[in-house]
């Protein structure tokens, strides 16, 4: 039986944060409802009869505030706003927007900007430019058409309208991905740390009591013949038992780092009281600790499974490095287990 373990010697911190803050409500379509209320002059103007064919003004009005809101509620919801459907109402609105303008003109060019901010809610980059384009050019038309020169404004406050939603809400959208990013990165911080206890805690245990099983057979088997010796392995389970106390203490704070010496001094100790003989070779420069601690875990697990399941009667661990790479090589003569 044999285990092989290459390991960089590079370090590979883990840096802890901070966990983010919560993302807070998603927006919806109620934050574009209010301006709704630039249109109150063209409903003034219907209701004071001052609106020529005011049912054809007031179909008008119905359709362009029902399209409006369709587009609002679901321009918060990426597949909803890159759905056809949506695009569809959005141009069906653009149209109704430039026949209650070019038809009526005055306060009813005030759709032209709320048109405006719906293309911004919906459209995105790369296609918001063309898009904010066209309605601010087709808002000019008409109220150059309708009310001179003096209506550009008008066009002005369209463009506007449209590119400050689109970057407002692109905005909030990309604030929200990116702590979106960050709770994840926090919970599988949280997952690998979970791992990382479980693991440590297997290491040791599982080896610890290998150890210690193994010893004190040797202890009960030497204690009729030799005293000493049982006394010997009695204190060796006796410094093996302190020795993972210590290490589980600080497997619980995060801080244990292994010493692969010490992992080859204990791995001897347990090879020999399980009567298996222990050759032990290391050369090379020293390790970095995240580099002996890696190797501490692949000695500590296959020394434990050679002590229980190998039945061998020589192990060799045998550690060889360079300053970019390190081998660990474990082999024994055993058969394993059947």
């Amino acid at each position: 039986m044999s285990w092989i373990r290459k390991a960089s010697c590079r370090p590979t911190p883990l840096e802890a944060g901070k966990l983010p803050d919560t993302p807070g409500p998603q927006p919806t379509g109620y934050s574009l409802l209010p301006w709704l209320l630039m249109g109150m002059g063209a409903f003034s103007n219907l209701f004071q009869g001052q609106t020529p064919n005011p049912w054809i003004g007031g179909l008008g009005l119905l359709t362009f505030n029902s399209l409006y809101i369709y587009v609002a509620f679901r321009s918060f919801v990426k597949e909803k706003r890159d759905a056809a459907s949506t695009r569809l109402a959005l141009l069906l609105m653009t149209l109704v927007t430039c026949g209650l303008g070019m038809g009526y003109g005055g306060t009813w060019l005030l759709f032209f900007p709320l048109l405006g901010l719906a293309t911004g809610a919906v459209v995105r980059m790369p296609h918001l430019r063309v898009a904010g384009a066209v309605v601010t050019v087709l808002c000019g038309v008409a109220a150059v058409v309708r009310d001179g020169w003096g209506g550009i404004d008008t066009a002005y406050a369209t463009w506007i309208s449209t590119m400050v939603t689109a970057a407002i809400l692109s905005l909030s959208e990309a604030v929200r991905e990116l702590r979106a990013a960050r709770e994840e990165l926090a919970r599988r911080a949280v997952e690998e740390e979970r791992l990382r206890f479980s693991r440590d805690l297997h290491d040791l245990l599982g080896h610890t009591l290998s150890v210690i099983v193994v010893k004190s057979e040797a202890a009960r088997r030497l204690a009729s013949r030799d005293v000493a010796a049982a006394l010997a392995q009695v204190a060796d389970i006796e410094s093996v038992g302190r020795q993972a106390l210590t290490e589980i203490r600080e497997a619980v704070t995060g801080y244990r780092n292994g010493s692969l010496a010490t992992e080859l001094d204990r791995a001897r100790s347990a090879l020999e009281a399980a009567g298996i003989e222990p050759v032990v070779h290391r050369s090379g420069p020293p390790l970095t600790a995240h580099t002996e601690t890696l190797l501490s875990w692949v000695v500590r697990e296959a020394v434990t499974n050679a002590v229980r399941h190998s039945g061998a009667a020589r192990c060799e661990i045998k550690v060889a490095g360079t300053p970019e790479h390190v081998r660990l090589r474990i082999c024994d003569d055993g058969a394993g287990a059947g």
